[in-house]
């Protein structure tokens, strides 16, 4: 049963083949065996839990199910859900429980989907390996030596020990594909605007984006079907028609032309892995795509681009953090001035701090044109460059991690080298496009993930190229052993 899609397990609870609380108990159980050594989740409310499964029983029974009713969620913590705790994993929100519902929270519950519980993840979703959490890292279930990858560390690492049917991430520079390839599960990060940020912790306005965790491409597709829509309270909210992302996931691939950047397969990948990746693009030949060979000059200043404009906004995004209207105040201080420089020193774990620092640096007056203006207009090289690839391409595909999953510790003192991590991930951000991870493989025992990119609004087309790979291959279908 914890293997099973989410259709199947929709199809068991039409059936009365099992019922929510059934279903929510017993991942509920698999979470108080196996979390205390994961530590994937950092909130759980085992009443409010079953309450959820209970009306959606009862909205089976009523014969008012929809495909996710009764289905069990992990949810990131990033995201306000009301009567939970809300707390991006920081001393500064610790006790802090949201009064409302983020949009994506709201939106599952209309489903009649069951909340298991919020999920660990980096501190305000600042981080690659889930270490810089307020409640301890997050541990790979694939080897509890090594980082599950992040910031969606928890939500990566709840799905790919089965302590949940599925998981809602975010994705600022990599961090729902960069962990779903270090885990082994499918994620799929949307374009920018299609999931409201409503409710969703910011970090990066400009470049922050909710999305689906899940063991395949068909759980993916279902779960976007709940989370995409038009919000009137998200500016950035895209009003576009309702899609069906399921619609074309049983399309052939003939004449697919899938594009391979040479930037993708130069220095920095790790050997292994680019094997790995060239032999499911070799399994895409077999099923009739066509090989096409780009360039995108501008990948290696994705990095200090991003790292130039996410710690902009977050600067901005985290000022509100002062100890006068919520979250955490330091207990002693003198002035108004004190408390703000305690609180915040306090409230805040080191990687937080060093965004900050370098966030107002960038912005400030003398430096503002020499790299936040700068680093806007690389920007828009950078999306230049994928809009003249797609003129070739219908997909694009490579890495989405240079490496396998690293030991815990090892790169928690080099943030260029942590940084590094989301060396093929970041651009697809700055572009806005949707991206995804999935399973293609293992190096060393270690799962590795292939990254297919999408032209805008192209997730249905994704997820049908990703479907047909797992139509004919096994990789998906893999959990870590000890974990049965």
């Amino acid at each position: 049963m914890i293997n099973s899609s989410l259709k199947t397990l929709s199809q068991m609870l039409a059936k009365k083949e099992i019922s929510s609380v059934e279903l929510a108990q017993a991942f509920l159980n698999r979470i108080d065996a196996f979390n205390p050594e994961i530590n994937a989740y950092i909130a759980l409310d085992q009443d409010k839990t079953l309450a959820q499964a209970k009306a959606a029983d009862a909205r089976i029974a009523a014969g008012n199910a929809e495909p996710l009713t009764g289905i069990p969620i992990a949810q990131k913590d990033i995201f306000c859900a009301n009567g939970w705790k809300t707390t991006c994993s920081s001393k500064m929100l610790e006790n802090f429980v949201a009064p409302y519902d983020a949009h994506v929270i709201s939106r599952f519950d209309a489903a009649g989907a069951v909340n298991l519980g919020k999920t660990n993840m980096d501190e305000f979703a600042m981080g690659s390996s889930n270490e810089t959490s307020y409640f301890g890292g997050v541990k790979n279930p694939w080897d509890f030596t090594r980082v599950p990858g992040g910031s969606s560390g928890g939500s990566a690492a709840a799905v790919a020990a089965r302590l949940c049917a599925a998981a809602t991430g975010t994705d600022t520079g990599g961090s729902i594909r960069q962990p779903a390839s270090l885990c082994g599960f499918t994620g799929l990060k949307p374009t920018y605007g299609v999931v409201s940020r409503y409710g969703m912790i910011a970090f990066a306005s400009s470049l922050d984006q909710a999305g689906p965790m899940a063991k395949s491409a068909e759980d993916c597709a279902l779960m976007m079907n709940v989370m995409a829509g038009f919000d009137e309270r998200d500016s950035t909210s895209l009003n576009r028609e309702k899609e069906d992302y399921t619609r074309d996931l049983n399309k052939p691939l003939q004449g697919l032309r899938i594009g391979l950047p040479k930037e993708y397969f130069a220095e920095g990948l790790d050997a292994n892995v680019a094997k790995v990746v060239m032999d499911a693009v070799t399994e895409y030949k077999k099923l009739g795509a066509e090989i096409v060979d780009i360039s995108l000059p501008n990948t290696g200043l994705s990095i200090p681009v991003y790292y130039v404009l996410a710690p902009a906004e977050a600067s901005s995004n985290l000022s509100r953090y002062d100890g006068v209207r919520y979250g955490y105040r330091t207990p002693e201080y003198t002035d108004l001035m004190d408390m703000y420089c305690k609180t915040r020193a306090e409230g805040f774990g080191e990687e937080v701090k060093r965004r900050i620092l370098i966030g107002t640096y960038v912005l400030s007056a003398g430096y503002y044109d020499a790299y936040y203006l700068k680093a806007q207009q690389i920007r828009r090289l950078i999306a230049q460059d994928f809009e003249e690839a797609f003129k070739h391409c219908d997909v694009i595909m490579g890495p989405a991690a240079p490496s396998t999953a690293f030991k815990a510790g090892e790169k928690v003192d080099d943030p260029v080298a942590m940084y590094l991590e989301d060396l093929y991930t970041i651009a697809v951000n700055l572009a806005g496009l949707p991206g995804m991870s999935i399973p293609a493989g293992f190096s060393n025992s270690l799962p590795v993930g292939l990254q297919i990119i999408g032209n805008y609004f192209d997730e249905a087309r994704m997820l049908n190229v990703a479907h047909q790979y797992q139509q004919v291959t096994d990789w998906h279908t893999r959990m870590p052993e000890g974990l049965a």
